[in-house]
């Protein structure tokens, strides 16, 4: 796509508005529903999807989680969590996490929109929310949530020969798992998922 930077009126084209947040289950819901427990209610959380403007192009942001934590153990994410009761929105616990988890202050998040709505097999319904990220922006993880914060070229994620889809079989079904061979970074599950969802919804925006 020889990205530098990408255009900022076709992300927002591709997006959810930010007035209007996507309802309903993950598009990835009936794939897992059958590995979550009878009657379990999933847990409302909010990622930061964070573009950062340099002069060889557009960046992602992504940090790689301590080996310490419950869920997503050591495993590339974005930075985000759970909607607490006292966030506005989905935007705001994400601005709020991604202060927590790498202090970047949420003055230097513009939020641009939203990607369809993500279920994962630990119980989470993840909204993810598209921002543009300043780009003298400076990390400090959190020494206890992030190991690593690091950026990934756009262009290399949305280049469809970069994305891997992998065919596990678990508990009677077969899976599909998403990954990028980047280099230095595994980026998969989840985290792969999202961004495959952000290409599709720009091819088709802009076939």
């Amino acid at each position: 796509m020889n990205d530098p930077v990408f255009p900022l009126a076709r992300i927002t084209a591709a997006l959810h508005p930010l007035e209007l947040a996507p309802a309903g289950d993950g598009w990835n819901h009936e794939e897992i529903v059958d590995l979550l427990p009878d009657g379990h209610v999933l847990v409302e959380a909010a990622v930061l999807v964070g573009l950062v403007p340099r002069p060889k192009g557009t960046q992602v942001l992504l940090t790689r989680r301590t080996d310490a934590l419950r869920h997503h153990a050591g495993q590339v994410s974005f930075p985000g969590g759970r909607i607490e009761p006292e966030d506005a929105d989905a935007v705001a616990a994400a601005r709020r996490e991604t202060f927590e988890e790498v202090g970047i202050a949420p003055s230097q998040i513009t939020p641009l929109g939203y990607l369809d709505v993500f279920t994962t097999i630990t119980g989470f319904r993840v909204l993810p929310v598209v921002a543009m990220i300043d780009s003298d922006y400076a990390a400090q993880p959190d020494p206890d949530e992030v190991a690593d914060v690091f950026e990934v070229p756009l262009d290399f994620l949305l280049e469809p020969a970069n994305l891997a889809s992998l065919s596990l079989e678990h508990r009677g079904r077969a899976r599909q798992v998403w990954e990028f061979s980047y280099p230095g970074q595994r980026i998969w599950g989840v985290t792969a998922a999202i961004l495959l969802n952000l290409r599709e919804r720009l091819a088709a925006t802009y076939p």
